[in-house]
């Protein structure tokens, strides 16, 4: 009985993704985290700017820098 419930189920999930049009959802799901990701480190950096020493700013500069790069070469 658990058997046939549990292909019923698998079945019908199958039938109602193919419905729904999901395909596909997860790279977008994953682009808006990496998206996310990056903003947030962006955020770190710009915040980091405004310290008094200059430790670090290198590093920061060149995270902002790589980030500016990967968001230029995206293409829509």
């Amino acid at each position: 009985m658990y058997r046939a419930m549990g292909y019923a189920h698998a079945t019908l999930d199958r039938t109602t993704r193919r419905l729904r049009g999901d395909l596909g959802q997860g790279t977008v799901e994953y682009v808006a985290l990496i998206l996310l990701v990056a903003l947030v480190m962006a955020g770190v950096v710009a915040a980091m700017k405004g310290f008094r020493t200059d430790e670090g700013k290198e590093l920061g500069d060149a995270i902002l820098g790589k980030i500016k790069e990967a968001v230029q070469r995206v293409k829509f």
